[in-house]
């Protein structure tokens, strides 16, 4: 029977065979094919049929010998092809087998091929993968590990067997696993987890620590998850990552932490880090404590108009932004900042901008030093200073007037003395013995005076009390009474009935009536003395205003003489100028002031401001 022959009946049949399937003689010539066939290897029948085949792989000798071998030796052969056509590389699988006519003699092949392109691609990307998985773990020190139960064996890859530190042949049991984990914690809990993974299909993923066959201590992180198969726990599969390091570099990290919190927590400092919206990120104990809160998380992410007064909150803001912008510190200013409570805290102030990897500030750091005390303590050196400087300058007025005057009184006795000595009349030694008394007096007046003056200077430490003050103006008018009546004088007193001040009270009663006295002692002899008396509050005293119509002072000719002691600026013949010298010191005693305004010809104002601060 020809060849034609065998396949003439079966045309039709092979024809629609799913398969690209060819028939082939002993020449290597195409008899009849698939249409699969045909397809696969873009041929047309007219062009294939009666044409060797090889002739599409002439530089392919490896397939005519394979062909031959399976012909020669009447044996099946499978082996792979690659080829190149306009679309890419391909791969073919041939399964050749051989063709054998009724008295099973050869008469050529039988031909299969299957286009495995698709899965030889699959295979060399799969490896690919393989490949940078194997680099990936072992770079990331990270294995693989399984336990079946069905075969009871556990398998570990070779990363997990360089953790254990392990031969390449070690296959552990489970227990043998189990007992690579440090005693106490890490084995209890491994323990466990596998359990609950055994018998209640827990996934776990736990941070242990393994003694490693080697006596080494690392940290590992351990992951497992149940495999089901059946909805039966079949397998445990998981991960095994070496993280010594990272956890040694966390507990360094957070060792660091703990030493950088106790550090600023313990600085008497107020220290805080603010993020580009001015919200606080870090603040330390000093900074919760002058803010009124035990606990740091109720100021973090807060800006500072939840924290301060609007005011307040807009000069931090803007200082805040002008560091950032600008990348200039801000390095110990003096700030006082307001809380919400109404308390006015003075502090110095820094403020650095917080820089990223590109230069740029994304937030500050905020160091703030409370020197309330400190300013207060400034502001009561720089007042003892000033005291004891007036004191100083007292002291030494003092020591003169007490020097000339003294010296006055004992010129007088020493020449009256020479001339009792030389005076031989007896009523002229009379009338020098007059003479004598009269400045013996007027030597006691002196030192009245001047004890007065020292008594003033020296009891400073007179209790303050609070007083009504038009009360007490009513007492000294009262006391006043028949001099005022005498001199036709008249008293106003729009002072108040609410206005009380704090003074010593010995020294008030004098004040004013001093001061109400000169007003009437020096008026203008052309109108009726009138004395107003008046008073007004501001910030931190209050001010007494007495004003005359008298005969007023020349201020720029006497002005810085009209305290003195013993000074006088009119031709009265009761003037002494001791009065208003004594009374100013009794309101710089309680440290108060005196201040004057004046108009000759139209009267004179003193203003007294009575401190209510202390």
């Amino acid at each position: 029977m020809s060849k034609g022959s065998e396949i003439a009946d079966h045309k039709y049949l092979i024809k629609q065979l799913p398969t690209a399937t060819a028939f082939v003689n002993t020449d290597f010539e195409l008899v009849y094919a698939s249409d699969k066939w045909l397809t696969q290897h873009n041929q047309s029948p007219c062009d294939a049929f009666g044409k060797r085949i090889d002739y599409l792989y002439h530089t392919n000798n490896q397939l005519v010998n394979t062909l031959s071998n399976c012909i020669n030796d009447k044996v099946d052969r499978t082996f792979e092809e690659c080829k190149y056509d306009p679309s890419g590389k391909k791969w073919f699988e041939w399964h050749c087998n051989p063709w054998l006519d009724s008295k099973e003699n050869v008469i050529g092949l039988i031909i299969r091929t299957e286009d495995v392109t698709q899965l030889k691609l699959s295979e060399i990307n799969l490896g690919r993968l393989r490949s940078k998985l194997d680099i990936i773990s072992e770079i990331g020190k990270i294995g693989s590990w399984e336990y079946d139960l069905i075969a009871d064996k556990v398998i570990w890859c070779g990363v997990t067997r360089k953790i254990h530190e392990v031969d390449s042949e070690f296959e552990p049991s489970l227990e043998e696993g189990v007992a690579f984990y440090k005693e106490g914690y890490s084995k209890n809990l491994i323990s466990m987890a596998v359990h609950d993974a055994l018998t209640k299909g827990k996934s776990y993923s736990e941070k242990l620590q393994i003694i490693t066959a080697k006596g080494n201590e690392i940290w590992v992180q351990a992951n497992g998850t149940p495999v089901y198969e059946d909805n039966k726990i079949v397998a445990l599969r998981g991960t095994f990552q070496d993280i010594n390091d990272k956890v040694k570099s966390e507990h360094k990290t957070k060792a660091n932490e703990t030493l950088l919190r106790t550090l600023i927590d313990n600085l008497p400092l107020n220290i805080y880090i603010k993020d580009k919206e001015s919200r606080k990120i870090l603040v330390n104990k000093a900074e919760c404590d002058y803010l009124g809160i035990s606990d740091a998380n109720e100021i973090l992410g807060k800006n500072n108009f939840e924290l301060y007064d609007k005011d307040i909150a807009e000069a931090l803001n803007q200082e805040d932004q002008q560091v950032m912008d600008t990348l200039v510190p801000i390095l110990n200013k003096e700030s006082r900042i307001r809380n919400k409570n109404g308390e006015t805290t003075t502090f110095l102030i820094s403020k650095i901008p917080l820089k990223d990897e590109f230069g740029k500030a994304n937030g500050i750091v905020g160091i703030s030093h409370d020197i309330t005390r400190l300013k207060q303590n400034e502001a009561k050196l720089k007042d003892l200073v000033n005291v004891a400087s007036l004191q100083n300058k007292k002291l030494v007025n003092f020591a003169h007037i007490v020097s000339h005057n003294l010296r006055s009184h004992t010129a007088n006795f020493s020449m009256l003395l020479e001339f009792l000595v030389d005076e031989k009349d007896e009523e002229e030694k009379q009338n020098i013995i007059g003479m004598l008394t009269n400045a013996s007096n007027n030597l006691m007046e002196t030192l009245e005076n001047l004890n007065e003056v020292v008594a003033i200077n020296t009891n400073v430490g007179l209790e303050k009390k609070p007083i009504v003050l038009r009360e007490k103006i009513e007492v000294v008018e009262q006391n006043l009474s028949a001099f005022l009546q005498g001199h036709n004088a008249t008293i106003i007193n729009n002072v108040p009935l609410d206005a009380i001040i704090k003074v010593v009270p010995a020294y008030i009663e004098s004040i004013l009536m001093n001061f109400i006295t000169n007003a009437v002692k020096y008026s203008d002899p052309k109108r009726p003395p009138l004395v107003k008396l008046s008073c007004r509050k501001t910030a931190g005293a209050t001010i007494l205003s007495i004003e005359d119509n008298g005969l007023g002072i020349d201020l720029k000719k006497y002005g810085d003489k009209l305290f003195g002691m013993y000074k006088t600026f009119h031709n009265h013949k009761d003037s002494r100028g001791i009065g208003l010298y004594i009374t100013k010191n009794q309101i710089e005693s309680m440290n108060g002031r005196v201040v004057v305004c004046s108009e000759v010809g139209t009267g004179t104002t003193f203003n007294i401001y009575f401190n209510e601060e202390d």
